[in-house]
């Protein structure tokens, strides 16, 4: 399977789950993008390391890279590997210096993402993983500037209520306010009527 490239494009706290966030990556060089949601430890992880930021004690994520480090093991990159039933599963890719053998270790997203960025390697993932859980972005959303949407879906409605039209336009709306997670519940729901 070709892989395709992807890039982190933002991370920001979920308004529907507490303590949770969406990290959202993107297509490279495209406008597709793969929100995930993740947990507070990890967004907090790869977000210490967006910044570069030094804590004064090594996170989990420091140890791992220390640990591989001293054992001669690199870290070649991160893949997005599989979704099943709305969960995301990846794989880190490694060798030892010793050989010229690739070890797959399997990860969740989020730890796998937070360790990648330490050893500064690429990101990928497989068409049918963005096919079924990617959201496309329309150029005109693109380069539109952000505006209010005149029709918004309450935090305490069903998306159940919406028909697959009136979906589809509370997508694009999402997208457009870059709402990365609402946008991800909507084509849930949008794919679930289409099973």
């Amino acid at each position: 399977m070709e892989k395709i490239r992807l890039e982190i494009l933002g991370l920001s706290s979920s308004q529907s789950q507490q303590g949770s966030f969406a990290l959202v990556l993107g297509e490279e060089g495209r406008n597709r993008r793969l929100p995930i949601i993740i947990g507070m430890f990890e967004a907090q992880a790869i977000a210490i390391e967006l910044e570069k930021i030094t804590s004064n004690r090594p996170m989990t994520h420091d140890l791992f890279k220390s640990f591989a480090e001293a054992f001669n093991y690199n870290i070649h990159e991160i893949i997005i590997s599989d979704l099943r039933e709305g969960v995301f599963f990846a794989k880190i890719i490694c060798s030892s210096n010793n050989s010229y053998r690739r070890i797959e270790i399997d990860s969740r997203p989020s730890d796998a993402i937070a360790i990648g960025l330490r050893f500064n390697v690429p990101i990928y993932t497989y068409e049918h993983i963005l096919s079924e859980a990617g959201i496309v972005l329309s150029d005109e959303e693109e380069d539109a500037p952000k505006r209010k949407s005149e029709k918004k879906a309450s935090s305490s409605g069903s998306l159940k209520e919406y028909s697959t039209e009136e979906l589809e336009e509370l997508l694009q709306e999402a997208l457009a306010e870059e709402n990365y997670e609402k946008a991800a519940k909507i084509r849930d729901e949008i794919n679930l009527r289409n099973k």
